[in-house]
């Protein structure tokens, strides 16, 4: 039941209203500061986003734009068309002072004056997770960001343009041989619709033979895709082992070089491209703060709140999923951080007398994995499928899900005219190696709302000689 604002609530002539901030751009960060749009009238809250970036990038599409079916900008929901009233910072922020509540805050130009607030919600989202294997930072590709997955997807159609092209045979082999790691949700997708590009593209090279391309999935986990349970990741091994994708699993790497990686079995694959998407963990901001954490991520009550007139969400939160059975936390998926990032805005009004708090509980609607081509498994409410029955639903629940018409339009309309025409495979040239590097952790670094895109101090990047 809506709570009755009591006289207090309201802000007393010539007091100014409450300054409100949202600390990052993404899913959370977007639908909370949608929400309070909605339940705040202007006059009770002036607010404000802070985002590395101008735009929400709805990232379970970005395997599509690896492979060349959706362009970039499709799948980029810019912030300033979908909030109408907030403030849109496009900066990092780098410390939160919780005494004197205000945020440091750095812009591309320098820093700028601290920002204050009375209320504020850390959805900080989160960055790829590496682990300490030699040569990652150095050689592995991410899929994080859209600068990353334009930059896989010219890479990919450049080591086909440099295999057709090698008098060296091992040479050859080795270019047209790509190495995912990583088997999870985005793992999986993006070697089954790279696999499939590289397939489709294959006769447009007629020196190169379809028993050279390689692709290889390794993870150390038993089975592939473990978010959608083992009957699932066995019908989708099925579909990419049909292709002739090698699955190693109980496998790691171990480490990378320039033009290889050696596998835990002992074995070495002469390679130039490996995909690093072995999972994400929260920036290092988070560390930083010194709030309690739970492996790693800000540990929140019920009402997803840390302290007074601090509330967190999103792939940075964890909070308690009462329905696992075994006490554990909400996992960092985007269909969780669209509904916490409404809850916080929701209590982040209460606070300021407009509705009454919530509690977060949500059960999982089930997941949905693209495979390529008319493949694909979902279990949407528990009704297993697979197949083009699952291929249909994911899209329709992709389409459903982007918080934009205008690219739901765009996306539908591409989506269409792959059914009848080949997508466009064309290096479009427009990313360094430099900026492609694998999103990860830094000491010290962090845009909040954003991957940290850190470089190498020596070697090179997997990337064309």
């Amino acid at each position: 039941m809506r709570r009755r604002r009591a006289a207090g609530d309201r802000p007393a002539p010539g007091q100014r209203p409450a300054v409100v901030v949202v600390v990052g751009g993404g899913f959370a960060g977007l639908f909370a500061a949608r929400t309070l749009e909605r339940l705040l009238p202007p006059e009770a809250a002036d607010l404000t986003l802070i985002s590395a970036t101008d735009h929400l990038c709805y990232s379970p599409l970005l395997p599509e734009v690896a492979a060349g079916r959706l362009d970039p900008r499709r799948i980029a929901v810019p912030l300033r068309a979908v909030l109408h009233r907030t403030r849109v910072v496009q900066a990092s922020v780098e410390d939160v002072d919780f005494g004197r509540r205000t945020l440091r805050v750095v812009a591309d130009h320098g820093p700028v004056d601290p920002v204050h607030w009375d209320r504020v919600a850390l959805t900080t989202g989160s960055v790829t997770r590496t682990l300490p294997t030699p040569g990652v930072a150095t050689y592995a590709l991410g899929l994080k960001t859209l600068v990353e997955a334009q930059y896989l997807h010219d890479h990919v159609l450049r080591q086909l343009e440099l295999a057709d092209g090698a008098r060296d045979p091992v040479e050859r082999r080795a270019r047209l041989t790509f190495v995912a790691v990583g088997a999870g949700y985005t793992g999986t997708e993006t070697a089954a619709q790279l696999q499939h590009m590289t397939t489709t593209q294959r006769d447009r090279f007629p020196r190169l033979r379809s028993e050279d391309l390689r692709w290889v999935l390794i993870d150390v986990a038993p089975t592939i895709l473990p978010e959608l349970g083992a009957r699932f990741g066995r019908a989708a091994m099925q579909v990419v082992r049909a292709r002739g994708m090698e699955i190693r699993l109980g496998t790691s790497v171990t480490a990378m070089h320039h033009r290889s990686v050696s596998l835990s079995d002992g074995d070495t694959l002469p390679t130039h491209t490996v995909v690093w998407t072995v999972g994400v963990t929260p920036p290092p901001l988070v560390r930083h703060l010194g709030l309690p954490v739970r492996r790693g991520r800000l540990a929140v009550d019920d009402h997803l709140q840390l302290r007074d007139g601090v509330w967190a969400a999103g792939d940075s939160a964890a909070a308690r999923d009462p329905f696992s059975g075994t006490d554990a936390d909400y996992p960092p998926t985007a269909q969780h951080a669209q509904r916490q990032g409404v809850v916080i805005a929701r209590n982040i009004a209460a606070s300021l007398g407009h509705g009454s708090p919530r509690t977060y509980r949500h059960r999982d609607l089930g997941l949905v994995a693209d495979l390529g081509g008319a493949s694909g498994v979902a279990r949407p409410l528990g009704l297993p499928l697979t197949g083009p029955a699952a291929k249909v639903v994911t899209k329709g629940y992709h389409l459903y899900a982007l918080p934009s018409a205008a690219n739901r339009l765009r996306i539908g309309a591409d989506w269409l005219t792959n059914l009848v025409s080949r997508p466009i495979a064309a290096q479009v040239g427009l990313v360094e190696p430099e900026a492609a590097r694998l999103a990860r952790e830094q000491p010290g670094a962090g845009a909040v709302g954003h991957p940290v895109t850190g470089s190498a101090s020596d070697g090179e990047p997997i990337a064309p000689a």
